[in-house]
């Protein structure tokens, strides 16, 4: 029986990237988008390119009757859910506190805190050993910014990651009896298109990084390969920082 992962915001940046890498370690890939269906389709060929399966899930990690339609669509192409990358989130312009407002955080929580909720909550159910399923991995995409806080930038953003970060300890320790190994990444300024959404431009923080350079997107994904492998069987409630020294 093949095995899939599932990627949330797998479009592009590191989840394009950490489908490329999956796929070449073996894995059928599912690529969740929310609006870039053709930027998912152009990864998702090169995925095949590689020798294994890959499916297109387009939905919204924020709506609720999206994310079931899309575990649906999963369980229909048959094979088994064995890894989740919660990697789809948001950020929005840079701004102060006193600039922002209510709509902008209901946003930013909803994707990046409930869809990473919601997500671990369909993926669990399928992979648990206590429900019947082989059990599997989880990796939660955080960022360095749940520990910096990004004053005057984007303390909303910062404060959802930061949930993130507890999020994978806690679900670590619920989740292992039954067989699914939880943890998480942090990667630090990355050179993706993310960058873009909050008018920044991450160049100008390179020379603040120790290693003085901007991360790629294949680093980041190189470090959640191979927490979901068995190489990293004895790893649980970890949270690795991928982020230059920084």
């Amino acid at each position: 029986m093949s095995t899939w992962l599932l990627i949330t915001g797998g479009s592009r940046g590191i989840g394009a990237a950490t489908a490329l890498c999956c796929a070449r370690a073996g894995w059928d890939v599912a690529l969740n988008c929310v609006r870039d269906l053709a930027a998912a389709e152009a990864v998702a060929a090169q995925v095949r390119a590689l020798g294994v399966r890959a499916l297109v899930l387009p939905a919204d990690v924020a709506d609720d009757a999206q994310v079931a339609a899309m575990f649906q669509q999963l369980d229909a192409a048959g094979g088994a859910l064995a890894g989740l990358v919660n990697n789809a989130g948001i950020v929005a312009p840079a701004a102060r506190l006193a600039a922002m407002d209510s709509a902008r955080w209901q946003r930013l929580f909803d994707v990046n805190v409930i869809g990473t909720l919601r997500c671990c909550q369909h993926a669990a159910a399928r992979m648990s050993q206590a429900r019947g399923g082989a059990g599997g991995a989880i990796v939660n995409l955080s960022s360095r910014a749940a520990v910096y806080g990004s004053a005057g930038i984007y303390v909303d953003y910062a404060a959802t990651k930061g949930a993130v970060d507890t999020l994978t300890l806690g679900l670590a320790r619920e989740l292992i009896a039954e067989g699914i190994r939880v943890n998480g990444v942090r990667p630090g300024i990355i050179d993706t298109d993310i960058h873009a959404d909050s008018h920044m431009d991450p160049h100008a923080a390179a020379a603040g990084i120790p290693i003085q350079r901007l991360g790629r997107a294949e680093e980041v994904a190189e470090a959640i390969v191979w927490l979901l492998s068995p190489a990293a069987s004895y790893t649980v409630g970890a949270i690795l920082d991928v982020a230059g020294g920084r």
